[in-house]
C-alpha cells in the first residue's frame, strides 16, 4: 500500500480533493480534525497547550480551547506558531503512522493518504511514498478565503504563514490543479487513481 501525503495552501482545494478521493474508495486522514481532537480536554496536548498560551483561550467548565482565540495568538507572531506546531505535530505524525498501519493491515487499499496543509513544514513526507500537491494561485487562494468570510489582513496573514505554493509544488510527486472546474479537478483525480491502481498492479 503506498502511503501518500495530500497537501496544498489554505484554500488551495485540497479539501475538495480529499472529498473525491475518497469519493473513488481512497482512505484520507485529514490532519486539522485530528489536531482538534488532540486538543481537547483530558487529551495531553489540551493541558501543555494551555501552560504555553494562557487560560484566556480556554472557555466552559471543561476549559474546551476556544480554536479562535489560539489562532488569533499563533497567526500574529510565527515563533507562537512554532511553539503550538511542535506541541501538535508529533502526536499527529504518530496518530498518522497508528492508521496507516491499520488501513496496510486490512490489505484493502492500493494507496492510502493524509491530508494536511503542513505535510512539508512538518518533515512528514519523509514518512510517505509520495506527496500530491493540490494547488491554484495565491489571488485565487485570497479570493476564497475573502469569500469565507475572512478579513482581508487575516487572510493575508494566513497565507503568509505558510510555505508559498511555487516552493511547495517542488516536493510534488503529483500535482492537481484546482485554479479552474469541480470538473475540471475531478478529472484530474480519477487519472491520478487510475494511476494509482495501475502501478499497485504493476508491483
Amino acid at each position: 500500500m503506498l502511503r501518500l501525503g495530500l497537501t496544498g495552501g489554505i484554500a488551495s482545494g485540497k479539501s475538495a480533493v480529499a472529498a473525491m478521493l475518497r469519493d473513488l474508495c481512497f482512505p484520507v486522514l485529514s490532519a486539522d480534525p485530528l489536531s482538534h481532537k488532540l486538543m481537547e480536554p483530558g487529551q495531553p496536548a489540551h493541558k501543555e497547550i494551555l501552560q504555553e498560551f494562557g487560560a484566556a483561550i480556554a472557555e466552559g467548565p471543561q476549559n474546551q480551547i476556544d480554536r479562535a482565540k489560539l489562532a488569533a495568538i499563533v497567526f500574529a507572531e510565527p515563533t507562537k506558531l512554532a511553539r503550538l506546531n511542535a506541541i501538535l505535530h508529533p502526536r499527529v505524525e504518530k496518530a498518522m503512522l497508528q492508521q496507516f498501519a491499520e488501513w496496510e493491515r486490512s490489505g484493502t487499499y492500493d494507496a492510502a493518504f493524509i491530508e494536511a496543509a503542513l505535510l512539508v513544514e512538518a518533515g512528514f513526507e519523509k514518512q510517505l511514498n509520495g506527496l500530491v500537491v493540490a494547488w491554484c494561485s495565491p489571488g485565487q487562494q485570497l479570493e476564497r478565503l475573502l469569500a469565507r468570510g475572512m478579513s482581508d489582513r487575516e487572510a493575508r496573514r494566513r497565507l503568509a504563514a505558510q510555505m508559498p505554493v511555487d516552493e511547495k509544488l517542488k516536493y510534488a510527486t503529483y500535482t492537481i490543479d484546482c485554479s479552474q472546474t469541480m470538473a475540471g479537478t475531478l478529472a484530474q483525480v480519477q487519472a491520478l487513481a487510475a494511476k494509482l491502481h495501475k502501478r499497485h498492479s504493476l508491483d
